[in-house]
């Protein structure tokens, strides 16, 4: 039985049981469903009056809050590029049905952006720097968000802490295999790269952009990837504002750098990083302190210390193979990750 029912979700089949639920839950909306479709965590449904977006939760009332509030004022801003939220009949933010939450959005009939093609990110990142420009200017007393501020040179050294215990781990071992050599064999550059991070982070303005984010209650979407941007008819749209934090809007930026430098398209090569800042830069300038910090996030070795703490503290039962491919995926980045970073440096001392 529970076998046909992760089936029947694989293949994203709606049974008439939950298709009734679906009926209840759209009807508070003043709305009739005729059709529905999973698609990924959503339901595109057709109603009596157009198509929707359905989304379910099982928590996270206040998000949904948030995200609705947040797109009002968006729209009374003149931001177009982000689905409307609609309210229920009663005024509601969502619907609570059987211990979840489903809450209504326009439907955006497009494709998911390709991020890997460098014209399409450009628009993205345009896209982004907007976002947060507009995002600046609306009431953020209406919005209670979570914070999401965190102190990153400290947090960073703990992380390179773990360093030193990994490296016990594996001199304390009798037999060592091929993971435990190969990790020996990169620690010190990752280590090295690691402190690079935090005495950027204290040398530059980090903690007074902290401040101000803080006092400001700056918002970041927080989850700025290429499922959560619509491409329709040319023109990009962010959807699911569900994570939006109070933050280093940088983060955004920082975040969406370093995933694409590990894509083979970008492969840490700096002049699209370069493209992709001069973008952002088009619509949301950039201060050099703002820059810096964003580079100390970017080469911290996130990858590699969370690789590390699955397979010596948290013992993760993975394969020695599984191990040891993700390990060379990391690693083979290095002469390219020092590349970029050097390049960096050079840019911001000739930036102004």
């Amino acid at each position: 039985m529970k076998g046909n029912a992760r089936t029947i979700e694989h293949l994203n089949i709606i049974t008439n049981k939950k298709m009734q639920i679906l009926i209840n839950v759209v009807r508070k909306y003043k709305l009739e469903l005729i059709t529905a479709e999973k698609v990924r965590s959503a339901y595109k449904i057709t109603t009596d009056n157009g198509d929707f977006c359905l989304k379910k939760m099982r928590h996270g009332r206040s998000k949904v809050k948030n995200g609705c509030i947040l797109t009002e004022e968006l729209l009374l801003n003149n931001f177009t590029n982000t689905p409307k939220y609609f309210r229920t009949k009663d005024g509601a933010f969502s619907v609570s049905y059987k211990k979840n939450i489903y809450y209504l959005t326009e439907w955006l009939e497009g494709c998911e952006c390709d991020l890997t093609d460098i014209d399409e990110a450009v628009s993205c990142t345009k896209l982004l720097a907007q976002f947060h420009n507009v995002s600046n200017k609306i009431d953020h007393n209406k919005i209670h968000i979570p914070n999401n501020l965190k102190d990153w040179p400290k947090i960073f050294t703990n992380d390179l802490n773990d360093f030193k215990r990994f490296e016990r781990i594996i001199t304390n071992k009798r037999i060592k295999n091929e993971f435990d050599i190969h990790f020996l064999e990169n620690i010190d550059n990752f280590y090295n790269r690691g402190m690079s991070s935090v005495n950027i982070l204290n040398k530059s303005q980090y903690y007074k952009s902290s401040k101000i984010a803080n006092d400001k209650k700056i918002i970041c979407h927080n989850n700025f990837r290429y499922h959560n941007i619509i491409k329709k008819d040319g023109e990009y749209f962010i959807i699911n504002l569900d994570s939006i934090m109070s933050d280093l809007q940088i983060s955004d930026l920082g975040k969406l750098l370093r995933r694409l430098m590990f894509e083979k398209a970008y492969g840490w090569n700096f002049n699209f990083a370069k493209i992709l800042i001069e973008a952002y830069n088009s619509t949301n300038k950039l201060s050099k302190e703002d820059l810096e910090i964003m580079l100390a996030l970017i080469i911290f070795p996130h990858k590699f210390w969370k690789l590390a703490k699955k397979r010596y503290m948290k013992q993760k039962k993975w394969s020695e193979t599984k191990y040891l491919n993700k390990l060379n995926k990391i690693t083979c980045h290095n002469e390219a990750q020092e590349k970029f970073f050097n390049e960096y440096l050079n840019f911001l001392e000739e930036y102004s």
